[in-house]
């Protein structure tokens, strides 16, 4: 009988020893510094998307080739810029929660893919006649369409925190218990 009740026990205490280990999602805390890194990714992707949408309005001008060679190297700084950030949030993301870790995943594609279309339209300018003028536009309007995309959604994951934070703030504020 006393065997028994051990091996029914050991699977119970197991089991609950398991369960007072484990760190919830919603126990883990937002990271101030990965917060911080998203803020300034923010301001540099805005930074991208302004650009870009000038950039593609030559398209609808006669702004010379200088003035395309100038715009793409300024879109080039501000995209490595914000591929230097991005390193920093994925070095930082071990103490990201779970929603930081989130957009720091969801940041790297599209910032691949501005990258990408970047550097197709560096290549077009540097001489690259074998693409036509109508793919250039496009390389151009994709930049436009990524980065604006981009700074939207670093945007949102930035109000999410700062609105999450208030949340807190005021259910410390007011005692409210936290939901488990």
């Amino acid at each position: 009988m006393r065997n028994s009740v051990a091996w029914i026990m050991a699977p119970l205490l197991g089991g609950f020893m398991m369960m007072s280990t484990t760190v919830r999602a919603a126990d883990v805390p937002d990271s101030e510094q990965v917060s911080k890194l998203l803020s300034e990714a923010k301001t540099l992707a805005f930074q991208v998307r302004e650009d870009a949408a000038t950039m593609e309005t030559y398209t609808r001008t006669s702004a010379s080739w200088q003035s395309h060679a100038a715009a793409i190297n300024l879109i080039k700084e501000h995209v490595n810029a914000l591929g230097r950030q991005e390193t920093k949030l994925r070095d930082a993301k071990a103490n990201a929660s779970p929603w930081q870790k989130m957009a720091i995943d969801r940041i790297t594609p599209y910032l691949g893919e501005l990258a990408g279309y970047t550097q197709a339209v560096i290549d077009h300018l540097n001489g690259d006649v074998k693409r036509p003028l109508s793919e250039y536009n496009d390389y151009l309007e994709a930049n436009a369409d990524y980065s604006a995309d981009l700074a939207a959604m670093i945007a949102d994951f930035v109000d999410y925190g700062k609105a999450k934070a208030r949340m807190e703030h005021l259910g410390a504020k007011l005692e409210i218990p936290a939901a488990k």
